[in-house]
C-alpha cells in the first residue's frame, strides 16, 4: 500500500540537487554548521518549552517545576499553541533548511509539523474535554503520575510530591469546568466512562487517610505510595527519620484534603449520568463529529486516509491473517482455526485471576522479557541500555480486559521502563503473554522508549515527541520480529500472534464502524469479539476505550503496514546491500517520526547504499 501525505508533498518540494563529488566537503562542513546552529535553537525553544510543562520536566528528571501540574486551562493551551506557531516562525526565519543534513532537515520539519500539529489538536479541544477518555480521564491521571512517574529521592523530591497533592483540587476544579463547557457545546462523556468516574473517584479516596484507618482497610493508593517511597529514603539514610515522620504527616494531611475535592468530582458525574449517552455514541453523533474525526484519524494516523479507506484496508488484512492462521493450524494437525481455537480452549478453559495466577504470570513475563533482549544483537545495532520490569497496574485503574501499556525509562535510567498489565476478571490463554511482551517490552515499546530517551548528538525534543502510527506501529511490527527472530517457545504462540495482528486489523473496522458508520456499542463490541476474537470483557473494555478516544486505535495497524512496506521496497531495491541491523536503527535510533517522513528517510537511506 502507498501513503500519500499532504506533508510529504509539501517536503519534496526541498529536495537538494545531486553535487558533483568535488562540491561534497564544502558542502558537508556548510551542513555541519547549519546543523549545530539548528540544534542549539530546537534545544532552547525545547528549554523554554519545558518550563511551562512541568510534568514533562519531571519525566525528564528535571526537578524545577516539580511542585507543580501542567496549566490546563483553555487560555494555556491557545498561548501554547501560539507559542509554537512563533517558534516554527523564528526557525525558518533563522536556519536555511537548504544548507542542512538529511537528518538535520528531519528535526526542521518535525519541529514545523508539530506546530500544525498544536492547532489542529487545539481547534478540537472541546471534544476532548478531561473527564472524556477511558485512559486519560483526569481524576485517575494525577495520582497515576505522583505514583508512577513522580519519583523520590531525596527530600525535595518528597516536599514536591507533597506540593502537587496540595495542588490537585484546582486541577480537579479545572477539570469539572472545562468537562461541564464540552458538556454545553453538546459534547458529554458516555455513561459507562461516568460510570467509572465516580467508581474510581470513590476507590481513591477509601481507606487511610480518609478514616478507615485501623479497620483492615487497604490504605489509600496515594498514601500506600508516599510511605513506601518516604521509607526508601530512611532506609538508604537519605531522610533523618524526624523529617521523615514530619513531611509524612505533611503528606497524610494534604491527602486527607483531597477528600472534598473528589467529592465535588463525584456530584459532577452523579448529576451528568442521568442525561449521560449510551449505545450509539461515536463521533458522528456529537455536533460536527465527522470533521472532528477525520482530524483524529489524521492526527493518529500521520496520513491523509480516511474512515472509508481505513475500514476497506481493516476488512482486507481480517480475511489475510485468517487465511494465514487456517495455514498455521493446519500445520499444527488441525482443520483450520476455528479447531484450533477450540483445542486451546479444551486445555485452557477460562477462569479467573488469582495471586497464584498473577505471581506465575509476572515470573514467566519477566522471564522471556530478559530472553528476549538475549536474542537481539543480530538483528538491532542500538540495544536498550535499562532496565525493563512488566508489573501489575496500579488498583485505582486496573479493570477486567484492560489494555496493557509502557512507559519509558527516566532518561537517566533510575527509573527502569515498565509494562504495566491487568491482572484482574478472566485470564486470556497463556500462549498471548509472549506477544504482549513482544510488543510493549522487547523489541517493542519499552526498548524503543528506552533508546529514544538516551538519544544524544540530535536535538532534544525528539527524546519526547511522539506519533501513534509510528510508536505503536512499531509494537506490531515488534511483535513480527519475535516470530522472526524465533523468540516463540511453540507453534500455540506463534499463532497466538497472529490473533493479536486479526485483533489490531478488527480495530480498523471497530474505530472506524463506531465513529463513522454509526455503530453503537453493542454492534462494536460484537464484531471484535467474534471477528477480533477478543474476551468478552476484552471486547467490552477496548470498544470503551476507541469511542472516548477517537481513531487513537487506527495508528497501530496503519502503522505495521507502513513499516513493513517499506522494509520490502528496501530489501528489493538493495538486495544483498540489505542490513536488517541499520536498517532498524533508522527506524526507532532517532526518535519517534510522522509515517511521511519516514517514507522520505527510508527512500535517502537506499539511495545512499546503491
Amino acid at each position: 500500500m502507498k501513503f500519500t501525505t499532504r506533508i510529504a508533498v509539501l517536503l519534496s518540494a526541498f529536495a537538494l540537487p545531486v553535487l558533483p563529488a568535488v562540491a561534497q566537503a564544502p558542502v558537508a562542513a556548510v551542513a555541519q554548521a547549519e546543523d549545530a546552529k539548528l540544534t542549539a535553537f530546537l534545544d532552547a525553544e525545547f528549554a523554554e518549552y519545558v518550563k511551562s510543562q512541568p510534568q514533562l520536566a519531571t519525566r525528564l528528571g528535571i526537578k524545577a517545576g516539580g511542585d507543580k501540574w501542567n496549566d490546563t486551562s483553555d487560555a494555556a493551551a491557545d498561548a501554547q499553541v501560539a507559542w509554537r506557531q512563533a517558534s516554527a516562525a523564528r526557525m525558518k526565519a533563522t536556519i536555511d533548511r537548504a544548507k542542512l543534513s538529511g537528518e538535520a532537515q528531519v528535526n526542521y520539519d518535525i519541529w514545523a509539523l508539530e506546530a500544525e500539529r498544536a492547532a489542529m489538536g487545539n481547534a478540537n479541544r472541546v471534544y476532548s474535554p478531561p473527564f472524556y477518555s477511558r485512559l486519560y480521564s483526569a481524576h485517575s491521571q494525577l495520582p497515576d503520575f505522583l505514583i508512577n512517574t513522580h519519583t523520590v529521592a531525596d527530600a525535595t523530591d518528597l516536599k514536591n510530591y507533597i506540593a502537587r497533592v496540595r495542588g490537585m483540587p484546582a486541577v480537579l476544579d479545572m477539570a469539572i469546568a472545562r468537562t461541564k463547557a464540552s458538556e454545553a457545546a453538546g459534547v458529554r462523556a458516555p455513561k459507562f466512562q461516568i460510570e467509572s468516574i465516580i467508581a474510581g473517584a470513590t476507590q481513591l479516596t477509601s481507606g487511610a487517610p480518609f478514616g478507615a484507618n485501623g479497620t483492615g482497610a487497604p490504605d489509600a493508593a496515594l498514601w500506600a505510595d508516599v510511605k513506601a517511597k518516604t521509607e526508601k529514603l530512611v532506609t538508604a539514610g537519605t531522610l533523618p527519620r524526624a523529617e521523615a515522620d514530619a513531611l509524612l504527616a505533611e503528606a497524610r494531611t494534604a491527602i486527607a484534603d483531597l477528600k472534598p475535592a473528589y467529592g465535588r468530582v463525584i456530584d459532577w458525574a452523579k448529576g451528568a449520568l442521568a442525561t449521560a449517552p449510551s449505545g450509539k455514541v461515536g463521533a458522528i453523533t456529537l455536533p460536527g463529529g465527522a470533521a472532528y474525526y477525520a482530524a483524529a484519524l489524521k492526527l493518529n494516523t500521520t496520513t491523509e486516509l480516511t474512515a472509508d479507506q481505513i475500514h476497506a484496508i481493516g476488512r482486507k488484512e481480517v480475511a489475510r491473517i485468517e487465511a494465514e492462521q487456517d495455514a498455521l493450524a493446519q500445520k499444527a494437525g488441525v482443520k483450520d482455526r476455528h479447531a484450533y481455537y477450540a483445542q486451546r480452549a479444551q486445555q485452557f478453559p477460562a477462569k479467573p485471576f488469582d495471586d497464584a495466577s498473577r505471581e506465575a504470570y509476572l515470573k514467566e513475563a519477566n522471564r522471556f522479557v530478559g530472553h528476549v533482549r538475549g536474542l537481539l544483537g543480530p538483528y538491532f545495532g542500538t540495544l536498550p541500555a535499562y532496565g525493563i520490569e512488566v508489573v501489575r497496574e496500579p488498583s485505582f485503574s486496573e479493570v477486567a480486559g484492560g489494555a496493557a501499556h509502557a512507559s519509558a525509562p527516566s532518561p537517566d535510567g533510575k527509573r527502569p521502563a515498565r509494562t504495566y498489565v491487568h491482572l484482574v476478571g478472566t485470564q486470556k490463554d497463556p500462549a498471548s503473554l509472549y506477544t504482549l511482551m513482544c510488543h510493549e517490552a522487547v523489541p517493542g515499546h519499552n526498548m524503543q522508549g528506552d533508546i529514544q530517551v538516551r538519544q544524544k548528538g540530535g536535538p532534544k525534543f525528539r527524546a519526547v515527541t511522539g506519533y501513534v502510527a509510528f510508536g505503536e506501529g512499531w509494537g506490531l511490527y515488534a511483535e513480527a520480529m519475535c516470530a522472526e527472530m524465533k523468540a516463540f517457545p511453540d507453534v500455540a504462540a506463534d499463532f497466538m500472534r497472529l490473533d493479536a495482528e486479526l485483533f489490531r486489523a478488527a480495530r480498523l473496522v471497530t474505530d472506524t464502524g463506531i465513529h463513522a458508520l454509526g455503530w453503537t456499542e453493542e454492534e462494536a463490541v460484537k464484531y471484535l469479539n467474534e471477528t477480533g476474537r477478543a474476551p468478552p470483557e476484552m471486547a467490552r473494555s477496548e470498544v470503551r476505550r476507541y469511542i472516548t478516544l477517537p481513531g487513537q486505535a487506527t495508528g497501530y495497524k496503519i502503522g505495521m503496514l507502513k513499516i513493513m512496506e517499506e522494509r520490502r521496497k528496501a530489501e528489493k531495491a538493495l538486495g544483498p546491500k540489505f542490513d536488517i541491523k541499520s536498517f532498524h536503527d533508522l527506524l526507532i535510533a532517532s526518535g519517534s517520526q510522522p509515517l511521511s517522513i519516514l517514507e522520505r528517510r527510508v527512500d535517502d537511506w537506499i539511495a545512499a547504499r546503491k
